[in-house]
């Protein structure tokens, strides 16, 4: 149990929003389990967060957050990219929704869950896996646009450009297209060894009506179809994965670009963008712990100064009682010896920027400090000197003053010359 345990604190959280879907006339969650799969073989334990209403409240709860993969789903709300009126006429609209029936039927808490990861890892760096629908999301996130419809707003720069068919519902599964990868992307590192030569393709599959019209700011594209639209995309800025960096998103499915009847990817460099993910994860993870190690070294480090520094404060206060003759209870003063310590270490650790005169002033303090018990009982010798100073006549009251005079000359004169030898 305890193996266990320790485990469940040791691996990094990898949060991923489930799609609801209605069976037997009750509502659904899941995730594709290619993404489970790969998200554990990697590394990472995948902490699914129920598409429920409210969640999007809650996302809190779900911390440590470590990484966020977010696939496939309905079309994102278009009110939350588009600053006008779609383009579309009413007719069009109600073409798109009977031939895409199970996509455009918006999920608003979907979107509501997923736009706060989202912009959750942008603020904080947590590296991020978009995959069809969590590109779109993270595009929307970062202020882009989307086309409500590819093939009906996807413009058409010139007949010889080629239609790319993007979802086929005969052949769902095993229906690829053609994308040009960016050479000097992470995708080209991935797929370096598998592309046609000299052409820098790959086929890749395609689920989506939807997709990338604005590219936000931040991101470069890695790869195109021929039609132009961007198939994949990433910060150059939030990439490092062994530094726990990763920001990026794919429009097709690598998961599950697999041969038919069959578990093997249709090129090796496949499962790269989960791998690399969840190395970033696992980094970025390793980073917080030791952040957070830091942060809890520097409290214990701060709590203890500010005890030394309380303890040196009544320390001199302390002393300061003492020098004022008001301090009077030997009881008291045996509990407190220890705060004098305190003060007369500080004196004598603290001089090494001071001149030699101050050093030795301050270690004479500081010594005076330490022996404060000798110093009282000085205080009561004065005391008993005090009184019979009282009894005294003026005439031998002015010998006394004229012999501490003299005294004090001879002291004064002898420190003087005490000091230029030492300077």
């Amino acid at each position: 149990m305890a193996d266990t345990t320790d485990l469940s604190a040791i691996l990094p959280r990898v949060l991923i929003v489930s799609r609801r879907c209605i069976r037997k006339n009750k509502f659904v969650d899941f995730v594709g389990e290619y993404h489970l799969d790969l998200i554990v073989n990697y590394g990472a334990v995948p902490v699914i967060v129920p598409r429920v209403t409210g969640v999007h409240m809650l996302l809190e709860s779900f911390e440590p957050i470590h990484g966020v993969l977010l696939c496939e789903g309905e079309d994102i709300d278009p009110s939350l990219y588009e600053s006008e009126t779609s383009g579309l006429s009413p007719e069009e609209l109600d073409e798109i929704r009977k031939l895409h029936a199970s996509d455009t039927a918006i999920d608003k808490e979907k979107d509501s869950i997923e736009l706060r990861l989202a912009k959750l890892c942008l603020e904080r760096n947590i590296p991020f896996l978009g995959i069809c629908r969590g590109s779109q999301i993270l595009n929307v996130a970062s202020g882009g646009t989307l086309y409500q419809d590819v093939e009906k707003e996807l413009p058409k720069e010139s007949p010889e450009i080629e239609t790319v068919l993007h979802i086929d519902y005969d052949n769902y599964d095993g229906h690829r297209h053609r994308v040009k990868v960016i050479e000097g992307t992470p995708l080209s590192d991935w797929f370096k060894n598998e592309e046609e030569s000299g052409k820098k393709e790959i086929l890749v599959n395609s689920y989506h009506h939807q997709g990338v019209r604005k590219l936000a700011e931040r991101f470069s594209p890695m790869a195109f179809s021929p039609d132009g639209l961007i198939e994949g995309f990433y910060d150059p800025n939030s990439y490092n994965p062994e530094e726990g960096k990763f920001i990026m998103g794919l429009q097709f499915h690598p998961e599950r670009m697999r041969q038919p009847y069959s578990d093997e990817f249709d090129y090796p460099g496949c499962p790269c963008a989960y791998q690399e993910f969840v190395k970033a994860v696992i980094a970025y993870k390793k980073k917080k712990t030791t952040q957070l190690a830091i942060n809890s070294l520097n409290v214990e480090h701060m709590k203890e100064m500010e005890r030394k520094r309380i303890a040196i404060a009544r320390s001199f206060s302390f002393a300061r009682v003492i020098y004022k003759g008001n301090f009077h209870d030997d009881d008291e003063f045996k509990e407190s010896d220890h705060d004098l310590e305190a003060g007369a270490q500080f004196l004598e650790s603290n001089s090494a920027i001071l001149s030699l005169q101050e050093e030795k002033r301050l270690k004479q303090i500081g010594a005076t400090v330490r022996n404060a018990s000798a110093y009282l009982d000085k205080l009561k010798m004065n005391e008993e000197r005090e009184k019979m100073m009282k009894k005294m006549s003026v005439e031998q009251l002015s010998e006394l003053v004229s012999f501490y005079h003299i005294m004090g000359n001879i002291c004064s004169d002898l420190l003087h010359t005490k000091i230029r030898h030492c300077q």
